[in-house]
């Protein structure tokens, strides 16, 4: 099958044509529906954590028939400031490392466990995650993603409802607890590679190992 899409997309542009346009399929668009009425519904709650001083809830982005769910641990001051999830120094580093190994941002989907800035960008509470975590599930169900990649502890918390250190369990890849075909792999938060830049190396293992996983699934 694939051989065919690229010997079709190779004559289109043998006779001229510099962009193909897809569209997209009924499930693709159900799950955006899905995801769009989630988002209202968190909004119109307001029981997920909304700091004072931020500009209100940072919403998960991307491919929502995505393979793959990056999820983070809150927005930083950019991404409150743009209101979209990894859009800083950390997003621009993610962007490039999913590059690196073959990937695009705009074939995953991306989000966090807390929805919005936390003062001073300090790491959020127990509590607040908890207050938020049900979404992040509704996230979950609704893509239905082969793989959850967890980036850093708090992220790691939120969806496996456990704290774990990650510099000794990165890499490593877990079940996730409410859908046992869904596996759960943990790294580093792109920010503390950034701050610690030997981390590097491990990023790209893991993200390495993600398409191992994918291409075993």
């Amino acid at each position: 099958m694939k051989e065919k899409i690229y010997a079709t997309i190779k004559a289109l542009e043998e006779i001229g044509f510099t962009e193909i346009y897809l569209l997209e399929n009924n499930q693709c668009s159900e799950k955006k529906m899905a995801l769009a009425e989630l988002y209202r519904t968190m909004e119109a709650e307001g029981r997920c954590v909304r700091y004072e001083g931020s500009n209100g809830y940072v919403l998960g982005e991307g491919n929502p028939c995505s393979p793959v769910i990056f999820v983070g641990e809150a927005p930083g001051e950019e991404e409150d400031r743009q209101r979209r999830p990894f859009v800083g120094r950390a997003g621009q580093y993610l962007n490039a490392k999913l590059e690196e190994v073959g990937l695009r941002r705009q074939d995953v989907y991306i989000t966090n466990v807390v929805k919005s800035r936390p003062p001073g960008n300090r790491t959020p509470t127990a509590q607040e995650i908890a207050s938020c975590v049900s979404y992040l599930r509704k996230e979950i169900e609704i893509i239905k993603p082969k793989v959850i990649v967890c980036l850093g502890s708090t992220a790691l918390e939120g969806v496996m409802g456990r704290k774990m250190p990650v510099t000794k369990a990165r890499g490593q890849i877990f079940t996730y607890p409410f859908d046992s075909g869904i596996k759960v792999l943990l790294t580093y938060h792109p920010a503390y590679v950034l701050r610690n830049p030997s981390a590097d190396r491990e990023f790209t293992q893991d993200l390495k190992k993600l398409l191992e996983i994918l291409s075993s699934a």
